[in-house]
């Protein structure tokens, strides 16, 4: 056994010399891959492989100071139990709950990490004009609605358009729509997207610009307007409906066959499953040698 020993410890440390060799490399080859070098850059170590993730705090400064302290474990996490707040690596441990092939992936919801919930919501950093929502009708000349609403059916059509719009107007009755119906048709002739999006309480930025959601593209889930926490997900393709009603923090730039590889398995949030993707940490990397 004490003869063995060099050879073993010779091995291991060969062994991690090349583990660390090819992280190292995974990460001169990320950065190389950046829109700009300035930006942070993300390490997401899962158990499906290894993402890489840019920032883009010029587009979305304040949701992105906060992503990076939830990872880094500078923000307070406030426990109702023990009553006492701490300040954990949010991400550490949590699992990728929410699966749809074709669609996303979504982590970091408080329901589905047992630490619970940051302390802090903020606004959405959404810029509609440099999406182009405001140039953009709701219905078209033939009168079929914009892809970017995801507008199926008629419930849709009542529930998103019809019912913020009469709030709006304040119409809370038959009689004062059959008053008001001529302005409706008006109204609904020339609505915009951007404006769809301010009947249903987004409010929208232009200290900033904004991207439109598109394949690796990350953003922030939410419960409706200005209700960002700690929840996130990776599309896995196009997605316009998207656009306009989600906070753009970032963007796969390498590693994005692994989100291909979680993205094949549908998870469903509602069930506990052992075939979700651990994620073991989330890394702030553009600062290493």
């Amino acid at each position: 056994m004490t003869r063995l020993a060099p050879i073993v410890f010779s091995f291991t440390s060969a062994l991690l010399g090349l583990v660390y060799t090819n992280i190292h490399a995974d990460v001169l080859t990320a950065k190389q891959a950046m829109e700009n070098s300035l930006n942070p850059l993300l390490q997401v170590t899962t158990s499906k492989g290894t993402i890489f993730i840019e920032l883009f705090p010029n587009e979305a400064p304040n949701n992105v100071e906060n992503f990076v302290a939830l990872a880094d474990g500078e923000v307070e996490i406030f426990d109702p139990i023990t009553e006492t707040a701490f300040r954990p690596r949010y991400f550490d441990g949590i699992r990728f709950h929410h699966v749809v092939p074709d669609f996303l992936i979504q982590a970091g919801p408080p329901i589905h990490n047992p630490l619970g919930a940051p302390q802090q919501v903020l606004k959405d950093e959404i810029n509609a004009d440099t999406l182009g929502l405001g140039s953009q009708t709701a219905l078209n000349t033939n009168g079929v609605f914009n892809e970017l609403l995801n507008i199926g059916n008629r419930i849709n059509f009542e529930e998103l358009i019809l019912k913020p719009l009469y709030q709006k107007m304040n119409i809370a009755s038959e009689l004062e729509l059959q008053k008001k119906q001529y302005e409706v048709l008006e109204i609904l002739e020339n609505l915009s997207v951007k404006e769809v999006y301010e009947n249903q309480g987004f409010r929208f930025t232009t200290d900033h610009p904004t991207r439109a959601i598109s394949r690796g593209i990350v953003a922030l889930a939410n419960q409706g307007p200005d209700s960002n926490e700690a929840a996130f997900f990776i599309t896995l393709g196009d997605s316009p409906w998207l656009t306009g009603k989600h906070t753009v923090i970032g963007k796969v730039i390498e590693g994005m066959e692994v989100v291909d590889i979680i993205g094949a398995q549908p998870i469903d949030p509602l069930r506990s499953s052992q075939l979700s993707t651990v994620i073991y940490s989330i890394r702030r990397v553009d600062q290493a040698n």
